[in-house]
């Protein structure tokens, strides 16, 4: 039976052990990998009782649960992915051209890359119940909780959006679960659950970085910032804004602020431009046509003034192969890099050449990565790892999560964010990460 078949089989109930063969795009499967590289395995731990709970001196973040040490033989894991197989499997367990609708195969790549990360957590000795749930099947969220499926929960990892996002979020902080939120850069609306870890770093936490890191690296600079005049992109103006104001650097440069729409010409452009010092422009357009509607006039400006072009998050999949743009200096930020030569990386890519015949996507690194993270982190430190998580090890790229408290004068945290972001300059065949 195709494998695609047996899933729909499988999650009938909407849940399935992870411990089926995977799901697959067109790929055919093949024998799995014989467990992991000897740089990845570990002796099998000790067996524990199957409960252990102590109470802490003092509760981290003023967290009560926090300060509870509890530690089991078997962790139960809720993994939530977008998976759509309602959608795809609405008429046919077959599917025409035997291939997965584009839009399932993020959540899709995601799930792979996280099925590996248990599987091979399973292999070193960890005992896990791993129960996979399709975010977007018909059987909701909601209805999850009403029927207590997600009862005993000791960790939620969620590739999930909003609505999704909110409603695990309002769940895990009554039961007390930790829940990570692997793929979604945003908060969800969501400033009062400190069970809440967001891996994709919100939008203003790139506007931070990315004034830190240009108030800094540029010693002689005229930094603009161009914007378009609508309410979403004024906003991130104000991060920005916001975040120089709070920077105590004695470098650092106010910012320019210039409005533009496709009809500014590059006259009007250089207007704001120098040419005996370095330009730092930073563009607040997350969309690639009026990203690069901007850029051809920038190019224009390049012959005459020295400029270094600092874009959004979303411009990693940007290519900018076009003649007018050859040498340019543009970057961008992101909370993840992978220059895939590590060891773990080395493992997936050779655990999908043999069983898929095929490389593994970018999601497919990030579902290994942040599931074997915060696997190893339950496993070594118990349900309530929390305060433990600045000081785990990095498997393929590193994390800094921090709490955030959106309420003034608050102590508990709003939820915990990754705080780390690489700038990474765009290059002709490979991204360049310019910061550690």
């Amino acid at each position: 039976m195709n494998h695609l078949v047996a899933i729909k089989h499988l999650i009938s109930g909407l849940a399935l052990l992870v411990l089926i063969s995977s799901c697959s795009s067109s790929r055919k499967s093949t024998k799995r990998v014989d467990g992991p590289p000897p740089s990845l395995s570990k002796p099998a731990p000790a067996k524990k009782p199957e409960e252990k709970t102590k109470e802490a001196a003092k509760a981290p973040f003023n967290v009560p649960a926090f300060g509870k040490e509890v530690k089991k033989a078997t962790y139960n894991i809720a993994f939530f992915a977008p998976l759509y197989l309602d959608s795809v499997f609405a008429t046919s367990n077959d599917i025409p051209g035997r291939t997965m609708p584009r839009y399932v195969l993020p959540g899709l790549e995601f799930y792979e890359g996280a099925q590996l990360a248990f599987d091979t957590l399973q292999q070193q000795g960890y005992n896990l119940k791993v129960t996979v749930y399709d975010s977007k099947a018909k059987q909701t969220i909601p209805s999850l909780i009403r029927s207590k499926a997600l009862e005993g929960t000791d960790l939620i990892i969620g590739a999930v959006s909003n609505p999704e996002l909110k409603e695990l979020s309002d769940f895990a902080k009554e039961k007390e679960i930790n829940l990570v939120s692997g793929t979604f850069p945003n908060d969800a609306g969501i400033s009062d659950n400190p069970f809440l870890y967001i891996s994709n770093s919100t939008l203003k936490t790139h506007c931070d970085a990315i004034q830190n890191y240009v108030q800094d690296a540029f010693a002689n600079k005229n930094i603009v910032l161009f914007r378009r005049n609508t309410t979403f992109e004024s906003r991130l103006a104000a991060d920005f804004k916001a975040s120089y104001e709070k920077m105590e650097s004695t470098k650092k440069v106010r910012i320019k602020e210039v409005i533009w729409n496709d009809a500014t010409t590059t006259e009007e452009i250089s207007k704001y431009l120098l040419t005996d010092r370095t330009n730092v422009v930073i563009v607040t357009a997350l969309d690639e046509n009026g990203a690069k509607s901007l850029l051809r006039k920038l190019s224009v400006s390049a012959t005459t003034y020295p400029l270094q072009i600092f874009g959004m998050p979303t411009w990693d999949v940007i290519k900018l192969k076009e003649p007018e743009f050859k040498g340019l200096q543009v970057y961008y930020s992101s909370p993840y890099y992978n220059d895939k030569t590590d060891a773990y990386s080395r493992y997936i890519s050779d655990y999908f050449r043999k069983t898929y015949k095929a490389r593994p996507s970018d999601m497919a690194y990030k579902g290994f990565d942040l599931t074997y993270y915060f696997v190893k982190l339950l496993h070594t430190n118990g349900v309530y790892f929390n305060g433990m998580v600045s000081e785990s090890p990095k498997v393929i790229t590193s994390y800094n999560f921090l709490p955030v408290y959106l309420k003034e004068g608050g102590n508990t945290p709003s939820y915990f964010e990754n705080k780390n972001i690489y700038i990474i300059q765009k290059g002709d065949s490979v991204d360049i990460k310019m910061n550690k």
